[in-house]
């Protein structure tokens, strides 16, 4: 990507500065020649688009589809993708919804072509929409290329800021948490969890999680973080953690000096 953001800094200083300038910076990246390029390419063409088959038959229109979900891994799994295009979000038997990650499903009801006659691409306001939606995710990668740890922390943001407000059971909203391979990183950091976290069954995982956050923040539940001051803090503990863990490998002593002296401060 020829779009470079400014990371003057790295841990919680260079998180402050990245969320001071991300308005200014975003607007760059959405003005840089390669992201209109592809802008221009979408609108062009994805109000021609009907059917799966021809979203999947256009390799750029299917990139700049998945890049929006942050699933540019699968554009090589065309038949994978078609499949959960096609067959929509309506049935609990479509197989998006019989997939753990959350974000198979959001994409194909982005598109709609398995539940309505007419989908959703032909919708006046789509391709703003969705082409906002995937500078969003393009910005997150830019910066994941300089710093993987801002990476998920903004997608974190993001994710928790849409999940807090669904009508879900808190129960669901942890389920979707641990499936959402990101997002689960970010808490299962913040918490402290070990590796071997992902290796408890899902009842256990989300019990844990939930007394996790009743010991930091003092409520159960995921709903919580539509409080922007709880997600913050959940992100900086994240980041405060994932430093001390490359702390820790590069200078095993020192590492355990910085863990000791945040363990005193109740990080």
């Amino acid at each position: 990507m020829s779009f470079s953001p400014v990371l003057p800094a790295t841990g919680t200083l260079g998180w402050s500065f990245l969320q001071r300038t991300s308005a200014t910076q975003q607007a760059a990246l959405a003005k840089s020649p390669e992201i209109q390029r592809d802008a221009d390419y979408f609108r062009s063409r994805i109000a021609k688009v009907e059917t799966a088959d021809q979203l999947v038959a256009d390799r750029r229109l299917l990139r700049i589809s998945l890049e929006a979900f942050g699933l540019d891994a699968d554009l090589d799994s065309r038949a994978f993708i078609r499949k959960v295009l096609s067959e929509g979000t309506l049935t609990a038997g479509a197989f998006a919804m019989r997939l753990a990650d959350p974000r198979y499903k959001a994409l194909s009801a982005a598109f709609g072509f398995g539940d309505f006659p007419v989908p959703n691409t032909r919708l006046s306001d789509f391709a703003d929409k969705f082409l906002a939606q995937w500078q969003t995710r393009r910005f997150e990668a830019a910066v994941g290329e300089q710093n993987d740890d801002y990476r998920l922390a903004l997608n974190a943001k993001r994710e928790l800021a849409a999940l807090s407000a669904s009508t879900s059971s808190e129960t669901t909203k942890w389920l979707r948490v641990i499936s959402n391979t990101p997002l689960r990183k970010v808490v299962q950091k913040a918490f402290n969890l070990p590796d071997s976290f992902v290796g408890l069954d899902l009842d256990r995982q989300v019990s844990v999680l939930k007394d996790r956050a009743t010991a930091t923040f003092g409520s159960s539940g995921v709903s919580q973080f539509s409080d922007p001051a709880k997600t913050e803090e959940l992100v900086r503990r994240f980041l405060v953690r994932s430093e001390l863990s490359a702390v820790a490998t590069n200078s095993p002593a020192l590492g355990l000096l910085l863990q000791t002296r945040n363990f005193a401060r109740r990080i």
